[in-house]
């Protein structure tokens, strides 16, 4: 049996995100290439390692048991070549950074490129989702580092504070509270909420920013991206809370309109990293350029 460590690379990859079409863009292969190693480990396994619903690829039992072996694999290869990359005069290599969606589409992608720019021979593959998956991947080892914009819940996470981040309420410019001044906790607590889904720190910061200040919160509808909500909230269909950052152009052109509120919306964004005594010269070039961003 003859398995390479790129077959098992594009395994872990298919198994995370289920698809050979995600897996070839994280890969940085074509999607046939996926499909015949995938093919191939399956042939050298003499049984399929997942099911396959349409273009879903779901694990079966057999692909299930040899996962955590397989990301083990992958973790103590990458681990060797942080070391081996390390003996270099500069930062080499891959670093995986998962950042949940503000940071990720409205921070990141300008550090990310000055970062690449200052360092040639090193790569930052960034992922964006939730709070609740970024936590999990930096924890299963799927993300060298994360940044997240709720407050951190897995305990054996080293955790620093970032970056200051204030969520506004958001209305369109029709809605009735666009100019109705500083809406009292009663009508709060009537308002027809646009959130993310569970999971999303800046739901969890809202809910418990409400909560704290005693005002119930009725979430008439839940969106996967904030590009949504604010397009769902320009169209006058509810009020949105979200991070000014997200929402400045919109409120500079008119498009939305802030409401302020007697509720202390302030949080702190935060950099997950595992707990290891060994940081390598890319993870600490990288941490470095974030600092500088504070």
């Amino acid at each position: 049996m003859a398995i390479t460590l790129r077959q098992l690379d594009v395994f872990e990859k298919v198994a995370t995100c289920g698809q050979a079409t995600r897996a070839s863009e994280l890969t940085g292969i074509t999607q046939s290439a996926v499909s015949m190693a995938i093919a191939e480990l399956e042939r050298l396994a003499g049984a399929p390692l997942f099911d396959r619903r349409g273009r879903k690829l779901l694990l079966n039992d057999r692909g299930r048991y040899i996962l955590p072996q397989v990301r083990e694999i992958i973790a103590r290869v990458s681990s060797v070549e942080s070391f081996l990359n390390d003996s270099v005069g500069e930062p080499v290599g891959v670093l995986k950074v998962g950042a949940s969606t503000t940071i990720g589409n409205y921070l990141l992608p300008l550090l990310v490129g000055a970062f690449e720019r200052q360092y040639p021979r090193a790569r930052v593959l960034l992922e964006v989702g939730n709070t609740k998956q970024v936590e999990e991947a930096v924890e299963s080892g799927a993300y060298d580092l994360g940044l997240i914009e709720g407050p951190p819940h897995i305990a054996s996470l080293k955790v620093r504070p970032w970056k200051k981040d204030e969520l506004v309420v958001v209305v369109g410019k029709e809605h009735p509270m666009a100019n109705s001044g500083t809406p009292g906790c009663a009508e709060l607590a009537t308002t027809r909420w646009i959130m993310r889904e569970a999971g999303s720190g800046t739901r969890e910061v809202f809910e418990k920013a409400l909560a704290a200040a005693g005002i119930p919160c009725e979430i008439a509808m839940e969106l996967g991206h904030t590009e949504a909500i604010k397009k769902a909230v320009e169209a006058g269909l509810g009020v949105g809370c979200l991070s000014r950052m997200a929402v400045q152009r919109e409120l500079d052109h008119g498009w939305l309109v802030e409401v302020k509120t007697p509720v202390d919306l302030g949080r702190t964004l935060f950099i997950l990293t595992r707990d290891s005594d060994y940081t390598s010269k890319l993870m600490s070039a990288y941490l470095s350029l974030l600092e500088d961003a504070r």
